[in-house]
């Protein structure tokens, strides 16, 4: 069954302790000015291949943040579903499957292992009276009369799964579930984030496990078979979401076939944010060439508030998928391009 209790805790780190152990897990330190708790980040996988995938990004821009940035400090319950501030690795379009790499625990040398990957944008964040954490996963507490056995305090309290929940192997397959996924954000309100740059950051953090299926159920979250070279066939590279005047059937999506053959799109689907979709017509899409949709106005708006578009083939596989922000599509008239 899916995670039982899972959302997002926001809070300021205030301490850290590495991983080491058969099972080692970064364990950081958080307060959300009330109480305390522990995030327990995997830097080692028990099933095999044992390291971890990885992925940062220094300047994340993604329309989840504005959600996210609203909430109080503490932990947040979230409904496991599309248009909220749940994680997805396989639907949100966070990143792309290949930016994740494997990292071991732990290596001789500096900056070369995820416990010191994790320790530079924690550290980081400590130094920044104003940098916020948001750790998602699966919550556990509080444990009345129980300390934490890192730091201490008391209640135990704290959030763990902080990576990808579906697509799992044998034991772990019953913690399957989609709109559930773990990982780290940090936001930077003054703009000093790890990109250097002013105005408000986003450094955003995502763990894998090299034994996960990307291919998942879109109810279960359990592995499916998906035909080989599914992916980026066909990409969205560009989009007109905020048209000169009306919006409604105004809006716009471009695909590019990359492929050196046709592709048959009859059946083929564009996703919106909250998962209403617009069913491509009956077309062959030649080599290298575009095509331009127009969305019909009650099919499958595109927010001016940020949003997703997902494309996927006739027999439900994602293909390609990219992300918007409010910032990016506030200038009416201009086409985004991926």
């Amino acid at each position: 069954m899916p995670l039982k209790s899972y959302g997002v805790l926001k809070g300021r780190p205030i301490d850290v302790q590495p991983g080491t152990g058969p099972s080692p897990h970064y364990q950081i330190l958080i307060s959300d000015d009330t109480s305390l708790f522990r995030i327990a980040v995997n830097v080692k996988s028990q099933s095999s291949p044992s390291e971890l995938l990885f992925h940062e990004i220094l300047d994340f821009r993604h329309p989840v943040t504005a959600e996210l940035q609203a909430l109080a400090p503490g932990f947040h319950r979230f409904d496991r579903r599309p248009g909220g501030a749940a994680l997805d690795y396989v639907r949100l379009n966070l990143f792309e499957r290949p930016d994740m790499h494997a990292v071991p625990p732990d290596r001789e040398g500096p900056d070369n292992d995820l416990n010191e990957f994790l320790a530079r944008h924690i550290q980081l964040a400590m130094g920044h009276e104003d940098a916020m954490v948001y750790a998602f996963g699966e919550r556990w507490g509080p444990e009345q009369n129980k300390r934490d056995r890192y730091f201490g305090f008391l209640p135990g309290n704290g959030i763990h799964d902080i990576h990808m929940n579906q697509g799992n192997v044998e034991p772990w397959v019953n913690d399957d579930g989609v709109w559930q996924d773990g990982g780290l954000m940090i936001h930077y309100p003054d703009g000093n984030g790890p990109d250097g740059n002013g105005g408000g950051r986003w450094a955003a953090l995502f763990l894998a496990f090299q034994s996960q299926s990307w291919n998942t159920d879109d109810t279960t979250g359990h592995t499916i078979r998906a035909p080989e070279g599914t992916e980026g066939r066909i990409r969205i590279v560009a989009a007109l979401v905020n048209p000169i005047g009306h919006d409604p059937g105004g809006e716009t999506v471009t695909l590019l076939n990359t492929t050196p053959e046709p592709v048959d799109l009859e059946g083929w689907r564009i996703l919106n944010l909250r998962n209403a979709a617009f069913i491509l017509p009956q077309v062959r899409l030649a080599p290298g060439e575009t095509l331009r949709l127009v969305l019909p106005a009650d099919t499958a708006p595109l927010s001016n508030e940020g949003g997703i578009l997902s494309l996927l083939d006739s027999d439900g596989y994602k293909v390609h998928g990219v992300s918007y922000t409010r910032e990016e599509a506030r200038r009416e008239g201009w086409s985004l391009t991926f």
